[in-house]
């Protein structure tokens, strides 16, 4: 799945346990009649995705909607939702100064078609 909009904030990655697990949460606002603040998480090396980004950029990115399920204490089941992104693009590369889109050579660097003669006849059907 994807989803597309600005960024609104980026965290900075924070790490959790003595298993050096990370994660960094941004704030997408979706482009719609009703925007969406939608906060998706990057984990473990998706974290340094977010480094060439920052609020106010236009981008495109890839979720993953994950599910889990908890018991608490009192045996009550609760469940959680998360969206995790694991790619991020701009939407506005050629505008930002991006990768520019190659040129079209000069018109006079094209040979004229020549004309379909008889002795150029096919009879392929393609």
């Amino acid at each position: 799945m994807e989803v597309q909009g600005s960024i609104k904030l980026i965290e900075a990655t924070k790490t959790y346990g003595n298993n050096g697990f990370r994660k960094r949460e941004v704030v997408l606002t979706t482009e719609e009649q009703y925007p969406q603040h939608l906060l998706i998480e990057f984990i473990q090396d998706k974290c340094d995705l977010l480094d060439s980004y920052s609020a106010g950029q236009q981008v495109k990115i890839s979720i993953n909607l994950r599910g889990r399920e908890w018991v608490n204490p009192q045996g009550e089941t609760k469940y959680f939702n998360s969206i995790q992104g694991w790619r991020i693009e701009s939407l506005a590369q050629n505008a930002a100064g991006g990768v520019p889109e190659a040129p079209l050579p000069p018109m006079d660097q094209f040979e004229p078609a020549k004309e379909n003669g008889e002795e150029d006849f096919d009879d392929l059907p393609f």
